[in-house]
């Protein structure tokens, strides 16, 4: 009888021992299942690494796991685009801080504002507001790079974070989303029906400009700044954030104050007098200081219509070459005359007059569609010119136009800094340059229009080759 005792209370010991050993087990696989889920970026992920064999277990873990994915969504998701929030775009932008200072890496962040939301909210209403900014975020997530971290920051912004990204790099990424939001329209509901509308978006670009570290509060306040830069400078466009720095290229050097409050006069007094009288009054300017110019107007429509441009299109690319060097006027005539070469300060205020231009014509009421093709009329066809260093298709097809007979109408023409040139020589230095400063292709419709020197009613392009012969730089037109 004793022995039973003894065998049946053995028996309860292995019993509670083997338990314990095997409810130990599981407690570590739960403990390894659940510290997977925790440290996961996808809940998904780390279920799918430890399986249970349990069943009724392992259905509580899934719904568990389901839980947890959509509090994290909750948590990290901007519930109205579906886009990163403003929370978790930060700590995205405050891991790539940290990295690009570990490593010295390139960073750049782009602050994306909707021009004119409050005018959406204020005639339409809230909801379509919301449809407005579902357009813009559909938009800007199907153009963004793979790499980049986009998110509505707040209100009608977004934040892109650019990992391994320089400012040119960043700014390149951010005229792409641009015009990708400029190019398609969206339906807005209203009390007439339906219209059919297009949204723009300025864009400020900030980023490492040197070997110091990255700090979140600054790179955030910088890109800000730019972002304001571009919605004073008429919307629709990319700024980017510089150091004033009299070493650095002086391509894309800001307007300074006292430039910028010339330009603002020059454009108040063309939004009184309207286009007509401001063309007016550059006719009594020479080109080479501002002045309008018939022949490149006509040079300029006469490409446009050979390469099947619409007539809208036509009438803009007319206005902007007759006044894509006003912003000379803000510019010292003694600086425009000087025959010698410019000093540093000099150049820079020679390279502000795109933008000053555009400054003036955003604020001439009937003219002011001519504005972007004025403010990129000297970028370059391989990225090298100013003021934002686009390229190729980039460009502006109006701003390629303009760039093409603006070149030539100065070579053929004396200027204080070079003697005119004959026609073939300016057509052969188009030549040299296509590829490099001018589109190739509108080179060669270009040369294709004017090649025998002479205008429709039979002038002759171009003056008598003069005995010392001196091409005019090419960024200085």
């Amino acid at each position: 009888m004793a022995d039973v005792a003894l065998l049946i209370v053995g028996m309860i010991l292995g019993a509670l021992a083997f338990s314990l050993v095997v409810g130990r087990h599981r407690a570590r696989r739960l403990a390894r299942l659940t510290d997977r889920l925790a440290d996961a970026t996808d809940p998904a992920e780390g279920l799918s690494a430890v399986q249970y064999p349990d069943r009724v277990l392992s259905s509580s873990i899934e719904r568990l796991q389901t839980r947890i994915a959509d509090v994290e969504a909750l948590a990290t998701t901007d519930q109205l685009t579906h886009l990163l929030n403003r929370l978790a775009c930060l700590q995205v932008l405050a891991t790539e801080i940290e990295r690009a200072n570990r490593y010295d890496r390139q960073l750049a962040v782009a602050l994306i504002d909707i021009d004119h939301f409050k005018r959406v909210n204020d005639t339409h209403g809230h909801a379509v507001g919301d449809e407005v900014l579902r357009h813009v975020a559909g938009l800007l997530r199907a153009n963004a790079r793979a790499v980049d971290a986009l998110g509505r920051y707040g209100g009608e912004e977004f934040l892109l974070v650019m990992p391994e990204t320089d400012i040119d790099g960043g700014v390149a990424s951010a005229e792409n989303l641009r015009r990708a939001v400029g190019r398609a329209s969206v339906r807005v509901p209203t009390s007439t029906g339906t219209v059919e509308t297009t949204v723009t978006i300025s864009i400020g670009v900030a980023g490492r400009h040197s070997t110091d570290s990255l700090d979140i509060d600054q790179l955030l306040r910088e890109a800000d700044g730019a972002m304001y830069g571009a919605k004073a400078f008429g919307r629709d466009q990319v700024h980017v954030y510089r150091p004033v720095d009299e070493d650095v290229a002086l391509s894309r050097a800001t307007i300074d104050a006292d430039a910028r409050t010339r330009a603002m006069e020059v454009g108040q007094a063309a939004f009184e007098a309207s286009n007509l009288h401001l063309l007016e009054a550059l006719r009594q300017r020479p080109g080479w200081a501002g002045g309008a110019s018939q022949m490149i107007a006509n040079l300029s429509a006469d490409i446009g219509r050979a390469v099947g441009l619409s007539e809208g299109d036509i009438d803009r690319i007319r206005t902007a070459s007759l006044l894509h060097d006003l912003g000379k006027l803000a510019i010292p005539d003694e600086i425009l005359s000087k025959p010698a070469p410019l000093s540093a300060v000099e150049w820079r205020t020679i390279v502000e007059h795109p933008r000053i231009g555009q400054v003036v014509l955003e604020q001439a009421g009937a003219i002011r569609d001519a504005a972007s093709i004025v403010l990129h009329h000297h970028e370059w066809f391989d990225g090298r010119g100013y003021p934002h260093g686009l390229a190729g298709s980039e460009i502006p097809i109006g701003s390629r136009i303009v760039a093409i007979a603006d070149a030539y109408e100065a070579m053929i023409s004396d200027r204080p800094y070079s003697l005119a040139m004959p026609h073939d020589a300016a057509l052969e230095e188009l030549r040299r340059q296509r590829g490099s400063q001018f589109d190739p292709d509108l080179v060669d419709v270009f040369i294709a229009l004017v090649g025998d020197g002479l205008t429709e009613t039979g002038e002759r392009y171009g003056t008598t080759p003069s005995k010392r012969l001196v091409v005019a730089p090419p960024l200085a037109s």
